[in-house]
């Protein structure tokens, strides 16, 4: 077994509580079902946030998922001027048989960040 990173992001509608919980746990499934991850495969994860959200932290959502044993770091992201707003992203370190092709996830409006990956969206 190698590790790997994947990457994804979502776009959050406004910041409620519910509102990022539910674009969290979108995004996070979403990186699960594309890479076959099980909850053992996964290594920890880091979630970032736009300086636009605050009403939850991102990695309430991971552990309502069940992800209770992998290491979650909640961060700021940049606040670069004319960056997108309401952005969550995700950095997920797994483990996976050597030759694994990791499936980025951009969803929403973040597909825009990396339209370079192909099956992005």
């Amino acid at each position: 077994m190698n590790t790997y990173g994947l990457r994804g992001a979502i776009t959050v509608e406004s910041n409620e509580r519910e509102a990022i919980l539910s674009a969290t746990r979108e995004l996070l499934e979403a990186l699960i079902e594309r890479n076959g991850l099980s909850e053992d495969d996964i290594v920890s994860c880091i979630l970032s946030m736009t300086d636009d959200l605050n009403a939850e932290f991102p990695a309430v959502a991971a552990r309502e998922m069940g992800l209770d044993q992998v290491p979650l770091l909640c961060v700021r992201e940049i606040d670069v001027p004319g960056s997108m707003e309401r952005v969550i992203r995700a950095l997920v370190h797994y483990r996976a048989p050597e030759g694994h092709e990791a499936q980025h996830v951009y969803l929403r409006d973040a597909q825009s960040l990396r339209s370079d990956i192909s099956g992005a969206q």
